[in-house]
């Protein structure tokens, strides 16, 4: 819900200040409704529902993967669409993917998001309300912020969203921020962050060139730029980074390029998740052999590392798939790239 407007209301409706936060603890705990809400007075509950929406977003469409994941398309009020992702797992896990744009501006060549229209950003209320839906399905104790958009372009409201997750029952050690490297947002992150919120880093390359040319950030924000951020992160934290490497076949992918990697990133700094790649239409996935290649040449050199298990690839929900738009757009697209 947007809880500015919440606390606007009550404040105009003379209700003492621990109502706002009454009503945002039902909701955290799953609540469905105002209806739920049995401490506040009928004639508040009614009230709020008038005049409060219990969610800024509107759910268009939802789809269940064979692997139990679960993909929303929202609406914001002002028309913009929003996908975000629950991944069940089988050790219990379940974790959600947020978005923190509608659409992303930054148009990485192997993310289905740079290929749809950019929107806008979203703000703190319309984040927590992807993660609010799927907590009114079940509980919830991890996050990502890897979904639709560049989280460090729209930092503030990320940050805000990402600390009020805990009343939802995902810790801030549970919660991870992504980024390809949006050097002021990242800055602030490293300076300004005092929570044990967990930082991952899009890298995909060793080498400018080649990241350049898969990722058209790096021209504006080279690596060293961005890993020496990274590393003053770890150095206040003592914490790892977390960095994703797409696999893309015969782009990325050799052996050579997996003892780049290994050369660049060190054995204390950062952890690897190596992530299959998920078709989108411009590239092909590595093969089986091909990622074992190259995950041998970090292992050799002690840098930890891991290949990540796809969840949602049947109903276009993982990594890199989320485009909020119909199949058959996504592959005209694709088509075109060709």
């Amino acid at each position: 819900m947007d809880l500015t407007l919440l606390e606007t209301t009550l404040r105009e409706r003379g209700e003492p200040g621990y109502r706002a936060e009454q009503v945002w603890e039902w909701t955290a705990r799953g609540a469905a409704g105002y209806d739920a809400m049995t401490n506040l007075p009928r004639p508040l509950r009614e009230g709020l529902a008038a005049s409060v929406p219990f969610s800024t977003l509107e759910v268009v469409a939802e789809r269940t993967s064979s692997d139990g994941t679960v993909k929303t398309l929202f609406r914001t009020a002002d028309g913009h669409p929003v996908e975000a992702v629950l991944m069940r797992y089988r050790d219990g896990r379940r974790s959600l993917c947020l978005s923190s744009q509608s659409g992303c501006p930054l148009t990485c060549t192997f993310c289905a998001t740079g290929q749809m229209a950019f929107g806008r950003n979203l703000t703190a209320s319309e984040i927590l309300d992807q993660a609010l839906h799927f907590r009114r399905i079940e509980a919830v104790d991890h996050c990502v912020f890897m979904g639709m958009g560049e989280p460090m372009l729209n930092y503030d409201e990320v940050l805000a969203s990402a600390r009020r997750l805990p009343a939802l029952g995902i810790t801030h050690r549970r919660t991870t921020v992504s980024t390809v490297g949006w050097l002021p947002g990242l800055k602030r992150f490293v300076d300004e962050v005092e929570e044990p919120i967990r930082l991952a880093l899009s890298l995909h390359a060793a080498d400018d060139r080649l990241r350049s040319r898969i990722m058209p950030v790096n021209a504006k924000y080279p690596l060293a730029d961005v890993l020496a951020e990274c590393r003053r992160h770890v150095a206040k934290t003592n914490r790892r980074v977390f960095v994703e490497y797409v696999m893309l076949d015969g782009v990325n992918d050799s052996p050579a390029h997996g003892l780049a990697l290994a050369k660049l990133l060190g054995r204390d700094d950062f952890k690897v998740n190596l992530i299959p790649y998920n078709p989108t239409g411009m590239y092909d996935g590595s093969s089986r052999d091909r990622i074992a290649a190259f995950r041998e040449q970090l292992e050799r050199r002690r840098v930890p590392v891991t290949v990540r298990l796809t969840r949602g690839r049947d109903i276009e929900a993982a990594c890199g798939q989320l485009a909020a738009a119909p199949k058959t757009r996504r592959a005209r697209a694709a088509s075109s790239a060709r």
